[in-house]
């Protein structure tokens, strides 16, 4: 059966507001947790992504319902190789005498409970201390895992899902896909180095999954995204956008949508999940 779709720039109309509320995402909050995890596997799955296994039985108890989740990753001492977990005080807040340990934001990529492993993908853009921890890390280390503090669970019953981001986003975005409905639907737009980087997916969904190649060009300095959008043919009806890469090509992206291709604004949420020239950066872009 042929699909419509739709590149014009269009309006549409105001959903109600018993749609909006049986699509409204779900906000779980979790208890604050810090575990120490050991390195049970590292794998080269593409040029520019290291999987590593972490293990443990502190993984007790660990949920992350939300594809998009994060954790923070607490990396042991380069000096000392000692891994000293910070101090939070009231609301959450790193307690103004507590030790500052090197801490990134990373996406779970996949937990088993019952084998009590849990997956994180390192993208390596940028030589900071993740990448560098990634690219030396081995079985038998240790590293420290926090959270995640939340989860924003949304609804999968919309016509069609949106997905768009750079390396940083391979990991949400496998999740979404892995765990969509058969009924579900869903349009990926994915921006890596070179076609050596693309990423396998599985997904019970239809899937249409469209791949940008920066050909050599450093990460978050070419707009591929941005052009590929605007002459990408999306399915018609209501859908999801979920959009994660460099800050700012996040912000372009989510005004594209909402400016000339009638996403909704409150199901539209862009992320920027690495902001250039900065380090531990983490955007929300909303209206």
């Amino acid at each position: 059966m042929t699909m419509s779709t739709s590149l014009a720039p269009f309006s549409t109309p105001s959903p109600s507001a018993e749609l909006l509320a049986a699509r409204a995402p779900q906000r779980v909050r979790h208890e604050l947790r810090r575990r120490t995890l050991t390195v049970r596997r590292v794998q080269r799955v593409t040029p520019h992504l290291i999987r590593v296994t972490l293990g443990g039985e502190e993984l007790q108890g660990f949920a992350s319902p939300g594809f998009d989740d994060h954790v923070k990753l607490i990396f042991p001492d380069p000096a000392t190789g000692r891994l000293v977990f910070p101090s939070f005080g009231e609301g959450g807040a790193l307690a103004a005498d507590a030790p500052r340990p090197v801490m990134r934001d990373y996406t779970p990529r996949r937990h088993d409970a019952k084998a009590q492993t849990l997956e994180i993908d390192f993208a390596l853009h940028q030589a900071g201390p993740a990448t560098r921890w990634a690219e030396q890390a081995a079985p038998g280390q240790q590293i420290g895992v926090g959270g995640p503090r939340g989860s924003f669970i949304i609804p999968t019953g919309f016509d069609f899902h949106l997905l768009i981001g750079d390396d940083t986003a391979l990991p949400a975005i496998a999740r979404r896909l892995a765990e969509l409905p058969p009924d579900a639907r869903a349009v990926v737009l994915a921006e890596v180095d070179s076609p050596a980087d693309e990423l396998a997916v599985e997904s019970a969904a239809a899937l249409s999954l469209h791949w940008v190649h920066r050909h050599g060009a450093e990460p978050g300095t070419t707009d591929g995204l941005l052009r590929a959008l605007r002459t990408l043919a999306l399915p018609l009806g209501d859908y999801h956008a979920w959009v994660a890469c460099e800050s700012s090509m996040a912000k372009a992206l989510r005004t594209h949508l909402v400016a000339e291709r009638g996403a909704h604004p409150k199901w539209t949420r862009a992320s920027g999940y690495w902001r250039r020239g900065s380090a531990a950066a983490h955007d929300t872009h909303e209206d």
